[in-house]
């Protein structure tokens, strides 16, 4: 008869690798369950410019990691310093080159496509997305400062939808004031958050036409101040809106009826819906990272703030591959980073691959 311990050798790896990290020394645990990849992406800039502020980024793909940001900064002399802590203004800060705006990386941080051809159209680059339920995988990108929100094919060669009026902010169905993000149902049709000036969630189908709204300003239920993203569990019925000034999630039924909050989140610069059917949020004040269950409940959190790799300053958008690699993008630091799990890491602390818009 053969011996079946074979079939145990893959558990005894786990087993081991578990203890591993169990008996190392030192160490602070500053990326929770993760471990930053290093040089991703690799250098590209040679003539003392650098990363202006990063808004963006979404993996539709492993090797098609598409980042979103507001031009290019003179290169700070020292960043970060011996402590690790930011050596110069905010990224956000400064008079950036308008260049190189939507930027796409592979798996190993290389630059495979630039879509120089439309940085004029672009004032303050917001959000990047995809419609996870269209076939054609068009881009979706969110500019707060033109008042716009543009839908590109997947390769950038054609400008597809347009709402908004670049410069000329408003109120209506076709006019926004410093929009913020979108999500999708199944059917096509979307909702935008709109966003730093005003305080609503407009709906849309999905060719353009102006459906419905709700929001204004104020604390109380339905009421917003700087709504700042937005997210959708079509199987719940559910919208989930940051009312990001108001330090809350606001949960709404697709027609804009009110549910319920989810209070005492700081500052939530993002919220996703992830495959596995939990809330992903990035907070911009106590720069955490933090996975709710469909509940409310908070399963984990993990962040340090800091310019050394693998801290973070100001995650405004955060993404996640098929593969588990987690990516984000920092207003402050001005940067993108990758972040892979650890060997042994708890699969229940991890991330799942963010859709945005969830129907199971």
């Amino acid at each position: 008869m053969r011996n079946p311990s074979w079939k145990l050798w893959p558990l005894m790896f786990v087993v081991l690798a578990a203890c591993a990290v169990a008996q190392q020394k030192g160490g602070e645990d500053e990326a929770g369950p993760y471990e930053v990849v290093p040089n991703w992406p690799q250098a590209m800039y040679s003539d003392g410019w650098s990363w202006g502020s990063t808004a963006g980024i979404w993996a539709e793909s492993p090797d098609r990691v598409f980042v979103y940001g507001r031009g290019e900064l003179q290169a700070a002399k020292e960043m970060p310093g011996t402590d690790g802590l930011p050596k110069r203004p905010p990224a956000t800060q400064g008079k950036p080159r308008w260049q190189n705006c939507v930027m796409v990386f592979d798996r190993n941080g290389k630059l495979v496509e630039s879509w120089r051809q439309h940085d004029d159209k672009f004032v303050r680059p917001h959000r990047v997305t995809i419609n996870p339920y269209d076939p054609e995988r068009h881009i979706w990108l969110i500019d707060d400062g033109a008042h716009q929100i543009f839908k590109f094919t997947n390769d950038g060669s054609k400008l597809v939808m347009v709402l908004g009026e670049k410069g000329k902010s408003g109120n209506d169905a076709y006019h926004f004031n410093r929009p913020t993000d979108v999500a999708f149902l199944p059917n096509g049709d979307f909702y935008i958050s709109d966003g730093y000036v005003n305080t609503r969630v407009a709906k849309y189908s999905k060719d353009g036409k102006f459906l419905f709204q709700w929001g204004k300003p104020g604390k109380g239920p339905g009421e917003f101040d700087l709504v700042h993203s937005i997210a959708i569990d079509v199987d719940k019925q559910r919208v989930y809106v940051s009312d990001r000034s108001n330090s809350r999630i606001q949960i709404f039924d697709l027609e804009g009826k009110y549910v319920e909050e989810w209070n005492n989140i700081r500052s939530p610069f993002y919220v996703a819906m992830t495959k596995d059917g939990h809330v992903a949020v990035s907070d911009g004040m106590t720069q955490k990272i933090l996975k709710y269950d469909p509940g409310g409940k908070l399963v984990h959190g993990w962040g340090t703030f800091g310019a050394y790799p693998g801290q973070l300053w100001g995650v405004h958008q955060m993404s996640v591959d098929s593969e588990g690699n987690l990516y984000v993008a920092e207003v402050f630091n001005g940067r993108p980073q990758k972040f892979r799990p650890k060997p042994g890491a708890d699969r229940g602390q991890l991330i799942g691959q963010i859709v945005h818009s969830l129907s199971r």
